[in-house]
């Protein structure tokens, strides 16, 4: 399975000072290249500058150099990476061909120290290695966030469906009001045609004249009181809102922590200080890194000047002779601090303890930046605690203020009714008198043109409220349209919504039974192509397990590693990891890292496999070994002594000189 993608058929890598190589340039073709040597020839050193020009963080720089580089051309692109020495340590630049190396260096840069090769050897949480590359915290949070949007969705798609089922009720409304505003307009006509007729029927001009004069003072003075009393009924009803708005802030407030509470130097401080614990731990890993970098290009043959220093025996003649020794030696090794003859394995050993207390520390940084960005989250909650106080604290200040301000406006309001209640029943008393006079001979029992006037009045007052409401219900009923032509875009964001909330819900459900499906084929088909002998299966199990999280039990999968063997009456029992031979649980390490390269598709990310240290596993199962990884990658890059390099086929590329 080779990237997706097309890839170029050939490849150039060209290094300067990565490791222990000083330069070299190599060409390869897709397929199986295969780099055969002794130890100390620099094949590891050549596979740390393939990672670099491909965005592995792992690469060193040689150790008398100030800066390196690997360039890497594929097709028309090339890649290159540099390695510049700064204050101690090693800064890598240049534009690689991973922007993200994290895939690539846990399932496809499969050297000896390959965390995911090395999870079965090591005994290490395989379910964590193969979800590492997960943000399962960004997953939680995209989740919640996904789940909120769903809720405000169905409130809104619930809110619509309430409107719809109230738009009939408005509907009718709009129309009995437009059926009274049509009565109360034929009705007013009708008022104001006996206005007209009783005021033509008046003899005396003057007392006429003076009776439609107080009329309409009164007719003023009765539209000002209707004006005064709808600024009244606005009034009271925002009072009301405003009132029931201050008793939530204060809700609000008694609900929020106390502001001695909200300090957060205390959080600065502690953060201060686990950055300054971090930072130090940082060097320390710098410093391991340098010296476990040095012994192993050291191990590799780099530093011929002090390999010469150190075999020189006084005359200049031997240092060459001794130097030669050193290299074709490899169980023994002249230690570079000491001078004396030492195993090559506890130089190894010392290199791995010294790895191991980087990893730790590496752990511990990782625990401290944990508890960092904890505190962090918790400043944040803190921030957004006095934000909302001092929010809430403001709001409550401009609502009290607003209160006060409505208030007083009211107080006028209502004085100014009073008052002007009082002058229109003034002005009805005048005008019944005036009326009374021009009327005393007449014996007729019409309405009086006062009783016209308040008629005509009190319709038009009538008629202006109604059409107010008219105007109210017909935009309450656009709104409600216009927010129901957006019910089928909200309830199609509402499914899709859903679908990827069971994406999410079952990524990583889905990525560990692929893992472990995949791990399971591809073990039974190598072991089939190995032909190990009493091994009828190696497979994993999922298995489900209960662990705490502070006071909380939640439910986890973990992956049960087993190991099945026959005997030679074919009967079989389960085994464990420990009784796996070298060679088995290489193979088995290799395997689980292949099924992490397939689940997570990593052939699509880069076209390169790394493979080094198979030295475990005899020539034929090596070959058979490398032929089962290649139709997975488009170039396999393998470091192989030369009598394994041998089985080989020799169709295959070879690299024998770097």
């Amino acid at each position: 399975m080779a990237t997706q993608q097309p890839i170029a058929q050939e490849a150039r890598l060209q290094a300067r000072n990565v490791g222990g190589i000083e330069e070299t340039t190599v060409e390869l073709e897709s397929g199986i290249t295969v780099l055969a040597g002794r130890n100390a020839t620099n094949r590891t050193s050549l596979l740390q500058a393939f990672m670099a020009a491909l965005g592995g963080e792992s690469a060193s720089l040689k150790a008398d150099a100030e800066e390196g580089w690997a360039e890497l051309e594929i097709g028309d692109d090339t890649y290159r990476r540099t390695l510049q020495r700064s204050g101690g340590t090693v800064v890598m630049g240049g534009e690689p061909f991973l922007s993200d190396p994290e895939l690539a260096e846990l399932f496809a840069f499969l050297l000896e120290s390959n965390p995911a090769r090395r999870a079965v050897t090591t005994d290490d949480d395989l379910r964590e290695i193969i979800l590492r590359p997960v943000d399962t915290d960004e997953i939680e949070a995209e989740i919640t966030r996904l789940t909120a949007e769903k809720e405000q969705l169905s409130d809104e798609l619930d809110r619509l469906e309430s409107l719809q089922s109230q738009l009939p009720g408005l509907e009718q409304q709009r129309t009995d009001l437009e059926t009274e505003i049509e009565e109360k307009r034929a009705e007013l006509e009708e008022v104001k045609a006996a206005i007209e007729a009783t005021e033509e029927a008046e003899e005396d001009p003057d007392e006429r004249d003076e009776l439609d004069e107080k009329l309409a003072t009164l007719r003023e003075k009765r539209s000002s009181l209707e004006d005064v009393r709808f600024d009244l009924e606005t009034e009271r009803e925002s009072l009301s809102a405003l009132r029931e708005e201050r008793e939530e802030l204060e809700a609000e407030l008694e609900e929020l922590p106390d502001p001695e509470s909200l300090d957060r130097s205390e959080i600065d401080s502690e953060i201060d200080r686990l950055q300054r614990r971090s930072q130090s731990i940082d060097n320390v890993v710098s410093q391991l890194q340098s010296i476990v970098q040095f012994n192993e290009e050291m191990l590799e043959g780099a530093h011929p000047e002090i390999r010469e220093l150190l075999s020189d025996d006084g005359d200049g003649d031997t240092g060459g002779a001794v130097t030669d020794q050193l290299l074709e030696d490899e169980e023994t090794v002249q230690c570079w601090t000491c001078g004396s003859q030492v195993q090559r394995s506890e130089i190894e050993e010392t290199i791995d303890r010294l790895r191991s207390l980087q990893e730790e520390k590496r752990a511990e940084r990782d625990e401290l930046e944990d508890r960092i960005q904890s505190l962090r989250s918790d400043r944040r909650e803190l921030d957004q605690a006095r934000n909302r106080r001092e929010r809430a604290q403001s709001r409550l200040a401009d609502v009290t203020e607003e209160i006060d301000r409505r208030e007083d406006r009211l107080e006028t309001l209502s004085d100014r009714q009073t008052e002007l209640e009082s002058e229109i029943d003034q002005l009805e008393a005048e005008a019944a008198e005036l009326e009374a006079s021009a009327d005393s001979d007449d014996e007729d029992d019409e309405e009086s043109l006062l009783e016209l006037n308040r008629r005509a009045n009190e319709l038009e007052f009538s008629l202006g409220r109604l059409e107010r409401e008219l105007e109210t219900t017909t935009d309450e009923i656009e709104e409600i349209e216009s927010a129901l032509a957006e019910r089928d875009e909200l309830e199609a964001r509402r499914e899709a919504i859903r679908e990827d909330l069971e994406e999410l819900r079952t990524r990583i459900d889905r990525i560990e039974r692929e893992a472990v499906e995949s791990f399971n084929e591809h073990m039974d088909a190598v072991l089939e192509v190995l032909e190990y002998e009493n091994i009828e299966r190696i497979w994993i199990e999922r298995v489900g397990t209960t662990a705490r999280e502070g006071r909380r039990k939640v439910e986890r999968t973990a992956f049960d590693l087993h190991i099945v063997r026959s005997t030679e009456d074919g009967s079989t029992y389960e085994d464990t990891i420990d009784h796996l031979s070298e060679s088995e649980r290489e193979v088995t390490g290799l395997i689980f890292a292949l099924a992490g390269y397939l689940v997570h598709e990593v052939y699509d990310e880069v076209p390169f496999m790394l493979l080094d240290s198979l030295e475990a596993l005899d020539s034929n199962r090596i070959a058979a070994l490398v032929e089962y990884f290649e139709s997975y990658t488009d170039f396999l890059v393998v470091a192989l002594l030369p009598e394994d390099a041998a089985a080989i086929d020799e169709e295959h590329d070879r690299i024998t000189e770097i």
